[in-house]
């Protein structure tokens, strides 16, 4: 744990390039919001107090990052935007007691790694600081890092505001440093806004650090982790970065089968079980837990989905929902919010279930809707069945006890129960409660006319 180290987090941005009215840092990539990742990579590091600096729906953001649960967590707000040296400014003063380091990060870098973070932090010792950079083959747009003869770091300059020579490195700032307090809190105070843009940057910290007698570390990282992201391209290519690592950790980690990683899509939060198989075209959301040797797919969207071990859930799309062990779902299902299968349990091609709990070996074979119901264990549910839930005002139960037959076309009218071992007749419309052991039939006296379509027709021909 480091008690002596503070992160502040810069997420004040409105994001313009996004073309968006949601701030940038709750745009989301592979399931996450960009503050959201950033934080978790900060997680790890226990660190005493966490601040971020909030501008730009301000009340939003705070709501998304409080959300995280990280302690220590703390919100300032930059009133108005005047460039990331401002913001540091604005959150120094809630900067506790006891915080000798202050790293600073930016809430739109979603691939930043705790690994890269420990090594930041390593690079920093011994020294007037350190900060993440980069490698890019076209630097257009980045501060540019200038070094000196021993290759530590003696300036940033922004694109805007470089010369020529300048805009020949191709090593750009990442906009994370690791700096201790009480020298940041000096460079700070010396912060103006003589530039190109007439802002503030917190970049010019580094040139002021830089000129006295310690030295500045430059911690060079890959440029796909400390890539910012700053439109709808970017995002989507970081998503797709997010998802691939998440797979590939998933494959050689955990023992999870992928048949073609670059049609499957599988959210970071996301956890699946030993010898799990993901067909192509399936999508795991936020919150989704699969266990070992399912098999999920193709053409399955799970979001916040539990679903047990040996259970196959096929082209089926579920949200809010409970599989059970060796649950067979699909193809075709719809598994609305608050369904519940048990174990053994199949619902199958063309059924939609809403809040319904599906007892153990129980069966809902195809082509039926069974919404605010609970259905006991060894139920057989056959073609065509309707639960009528909703009359227009309120939505009523519908309860069918253990080892009950529900007949084809059968319309089940709520609030009813059907008893244990009870059966309903096929083409039914059933309004009362069917006892245990016994036969519901609810349907009209059928009537046959002999030779009426011959004689329809013969008064066709006439006329």
């Amino acid at each position: 744990m480091a008690n002596d180290v503070a992160a502040i987090v810069l997420a004040a941005g409105k994001g313009t390039r996004f073309r968006s009215d949601l701030a940038k840092v709750l745009h989301r990539a592979a399931g996450r919001s960009l503050i959201g990742h950033v934080l978790e990579a900060v997680r790890p590091l226990q660190f005493a107090q966490v601040i971020v600096v909030v501008g730009h729906q301000a009340d939003e953001v705070r709501a998304e990052v409080e959300a995280s649960g990280i302690p220590g967590l703390t919100t300032v707000v930059q009133s108005e935007q005047r460039g990331t040296g401002h913001a540091v400014q604005q959150a120094v003063p809630a900067l506790a007691e006891g915080i000798d380091r202050v790293m600073v990060l930016a809430g739109d870098t979603p691939m930043i790694t705790t690994s890269w973070l420990e090594r930041l932090m390593a690079d920093a010792k011994d020294v007037g600081g350190a900060l993440l950079t980069a490698q890019l083959a076209d630097p257009s747009g980045y501060g540019r890092v200038l070094r000196d003869r021993d290759g530590h770091v003696e300036g940033i300059v922004e694109h805007k505001d470089a010369s020529p020579a300048q805009l020949m490195v191709r090593e750009i700032n990442a906009g994370m440093y690791l700096v201790d307090r009480g020298r940041l809190v000096g460079a700070l105070a010396q912060l103006d806004d003589d530039n190109e843009q007439g802002e503030i940057y917190l970049t010019d910290v580094v040139r002021i650090l830089t000129s006295d007698a310690l030295p500045f570390a430059g911690t060079e990282a890959p440029a796909e982790v400390i890539a910012g992201v700053n439109d709808r391209i970017q995002l989507a290519e970081a998503a797709a970065i997010l998802r691939r690592g998440h797979l590939q950790r998933l494959m050689a980690e955990t023992g999870v089968g992928v048949l073609d990683p670059a049609t499957t899509y599988v959210d970071v939060d996301v956890e699946v079980g030993r010898d799990t198989v993901l067909l192509p075209g399936t999508i795991l959301e936020r919150g989704t837990r699969v266990g070992q040797r399912s098999t999920i797919g193709p053409n399955s969207h799970l979001t916040n989905v539990e679903v047990g071990d040996d259970a196959v859930v096929h082209s089926t799309r579920g949200v809010d929902a409970v599989i059970g062990d060796a649950a067979e779902v699909g193809p075709f299902a719809h598994l609305r919010a608050g369904t519940r299968l048990g174990t053994a349990t199949k619902v199958g091609a063309y059924v939609e279930t809403k809040n319904t709990t599906l007892g153990e070996r129980s069966k809902i074979p195809h082509l039926s809707y069974v919404g605010d119901a609970t259905v006991g264990t060894g139920v057989n549910i056959a073609c065509g069945v309707i639960t009528v839930n909703y009359d227009g005002t309120t939505k009523s139960q519908t309860t069918i006890e253990d080892d009950a037959f529900i007949g084809c076309d059968t319309m089940l009218v709520a609030p009813v129960t059907i008893g244990a071992r009870a059966y309903t007749a096929a083409g039914s419309t059933i309004t009362d409660d069917v006892p245990a052991d016994a036969l519901g039939i609810a349907r009209s006296h059928q009537t046959t006319k002999e030779g009426w379509v011959a004689r329809r027709r013969e008064g066709d021909h006439e006329g």
